[in-house]
């Protein structure tokens, strides 16, 4: 049985697929070749793309001459991933319990993907099992409002706004891995050589065209911050949308508003 958070999480995704490609791509696409590069990708790898959403990070793999697969929970989204890409393999499963041999992958790669999973260190100890010796495994997350501008300004108006005692289900923090000796604590703890790792700050400029787009995108194209929001009153989302579109203004640049990210890009061998 599907505990409460995978349950929220998966009934989410399917009601979005159809919306990210449009929404958040520009923005989550920018990270992807920063991904490969220090996860040192290269042709003739096989490589696994978990939560691979709309095949993204399988794309660009393969432009390298690499043999991706693709994996993620939602039907809907695997759906759009092969109609995007037909000649790339993608198959719908969990990340927590990956359908495939021990040492039977060169990298693993998760662009964004690993807490929205209910048990993200499950992902990590299946990662870990299915690379083979010389793999590496390679994750984007956001970093926290005090790195990340964008990500900030929709914090602070929750915090500021927002009926916090709503019963959303609990997942993962979304900064479990965001303090880089937390996270090689974590996956030294599930079989990674810690010495090894790598863990960036890049920051990401996202344009987007009006104020307002930023909490539509939280509202009608995200999962867990829409979970929040949509069991607000409607007095405090319009506060929080209009604390939201305030601070967005203040990035205007010619006809668009451009909204700096920030994401930190681990990588880490196997042994």
């Amino acid at each position: 049985m599907k505990d409460e958070f995978t349950h929220f999480e998966h009934e989410g995704w399917e009601r979005v697929a159809d919306k990210y490609d449009a929404v958040w791509s520009s923005l989550t696409r920018q990270f992807i070749p920063y991904l490969i590069d220090r996860a040192q990708v290269s042709s003739g790898m096989s490589v696994l793309d978990v939560a691979c959403g709309p095949g993204y990070v399988s794309t660009a793999v393969r432009k390298l001459g690499a043999i991706p697969t693709g994996i993620d929970f939602s039907e809907k989204t695997v759906a759009t991933a092969k109609r995007m890409f037909p000649d790339i393999s993608f198959l719908q499963g969990d990340g927590q319990a990956l359908p495939f041999d021990d040492a039977s992958y060169d990298r693993v790669l998760v662009n964004f993907g690993l807490l929205h999973l209910a048990h993200p260190e499950k992902a990590c100890r299946e990662a870990f099992r299915v690379l083979r010796p010389t793999g590496k495994f390679g994750f984007t997350i956001w970093a926290e409002p005090h790195e990340n501008p964008g990500g900030k300004i929709v914090n602070d108006a929750i915090e500021a706004q927002a009926d916090l005692n709503v019963e959303v289900p609990e997942g993962p923090s979304k900064f479990l891995y965001a303090k880089r000796e937390e996270c090689r604590k974590a996956l030294q703890q599930n079989g990674f050589d810690g010495t090894s790792m790598i863990f960036e700050t890049r920051l990401a400029e996202w344009s987007v065209p009006t104020p307002r787009y930023l909490f539509e995108a939280e509202r009608d194209a995200g999962v867990r911050t829409a979970g929040l929001l949509a069991r607000q009153s409607p007095e405090r989302l319009s506060a929080i949308c209009m604390a939201i579109e305030r601070e967005v203004s203040r990035y205007a640049r010619g006809n668009e508003f451009v909204i700096p990210m920030a994401a930190h890009v681990v990588a880490i061998s196997k042994g």
